[in-house]
């Protein structure tokens, strides 16, 4: 590289005076600056033009690399779920196989007695608990409450009692 000291470029800067002249010498100078400015920009560009391809370069790569990796486990993954799949079929068909078995001999040894309730039963009291519980425990609308035959209100005991109490047609007076 060329290696440009204080005393060379004196020297240059005397030879330009002589040769170009004091009146153009500015003029001169302001444009080797803009040129020189304009070939440090452009070779600015190339480089970066240069950088980015080699990383558009290595981003291919790397992604040429993360297709073949992700393919390869989607096909890991795919065996996997088939052979999974299968066990399962296996373990389900032996399921059902002895379930009907069982019913079949449940069937042969089961009596149906009245006195022991049918699942139905249970079905509706179940919903039926949890058809009150909502009613008091929830944020349910009054139209709601009113419409489906909710109570809308608790009353205390002795409000009750007193609610209800059969009058006798006279009425009581502490004070008379």
């Amino acid at each position: 590289m060329i290696d440009l000291g204080l005393s060379k470029l004196a020297l240059i800067g005397a030879v330009a005076l002589v040769v170009i002249g004091p009146e153009k010498l500015p003029a001169v100078a302001r444009m080797a600056g803009t040129l020189f400015g304009r070939a440090q920009r452009y070779i600015n560009n190339v480089k970066a033009e240069v950088n980015r391809e080699m990383q558009m370069e290595e981003l291919q790569k790397m992604q040429t690399n993360i297709v073949e990796a992700a393919s390869k486990l989607n096909l890991t993954i795919t065996a996997e779920a088939a052979e999974v799949r299968k066990e399962v079929d296996e373990a389900g068909n032996a399921l059902s196989s002895s379930l009907n078995e069982a019913h079949q001999s449940f069937d042969n040894s089961y009596e149906y007695s009245p006195s022991v309730p049918a699942l139905w039963e249970f079905d509706a009291k179940r919903r039926e608990f949890r058809r009150k519980r909502m009613s008091h425990t929830s944020m349910l609308p009054l139209w709601y409450k009113r419409q489906h035959g909710l109570k809308t209100r608790v009353q205390s005991g002795a409000a009750r009692v007193a609610r209800y109490r059969p009058t006798s047609g006279k009425s009581v007076k502490f004070f008379n």
